[in-house]
């Protein structure tokens, strides 16, 4: 089960409220929440349970998809306006560079995974021709001793005696 920081929360929250009202499944999408959660946290909301800004989350324990997004965002952020975002977010600047260096070590463990398995296909599927042009290369010999006996059978006849 994923925590998300009461920041992100309310942020999510921020876009299917009014005044933005936009829809549940189009934020759902966007910040890759369910939307059984943003549902529940309305209803928390709604019921005032939602949790107070003392309990927020640190940086290190953010799931994965939150630092994706908080990196996409920190992207597009002017650098001026990038110390405000930063401590509106609860963030260092140090905290993006960790975060990507995650990312790219994440995607080079995946893309180097991908490659031995790549390597180990085409190493299967160079077996399964050789074995293959064995066996229609049998079937082709086999095929012509066919030929041959009854091309055989028709010059000389049938032999009943053997």
């Amino acid at each position: 089960m994923a925590q998300y920081s009461n920041e992100f929360r309310s942020r999510i929250l921020r876009k299917v409220l009014p005044p933005e009202n936009r829809s549940i499944a189009e934020v759902s999408k966007e910040e890759q929440v369910s939307v059984q959660t943003i549902t529940k946290w309305i209803k928390q909301l709604e019921h005032g349970k939602v949790e107070p800004a003392t309990g927020e989350i640190s940086p290190a324990s953010r799931s994965t998809s939150e630092k994706i997004t908080l990196l996409l965002e920190s992207k597009s952020i002017a650098k001026d306006d990038l110390g405000r975002w930063l401590r509106e977010n609860g963030l260092h600047s140090e905290h993006l560079t960790v975060w990507e260096q995650e990312l790219r070590e994440t995607m080079d463990t995946r893309q180097s995974q991908q490659q031995k398995e790549m390597k180990d296909l085409k190493k299967a599927n160079k077996q399964l021709q050789k074995e293959l042009d064995r066996k229609e290369k049998a079937l082709a010999e086999f095929a012509a001793l066919l030929v041959l006996k009854k091309k055989a059978q028709d010059i000389w006849g049938d032999d009943e005696d053997d």
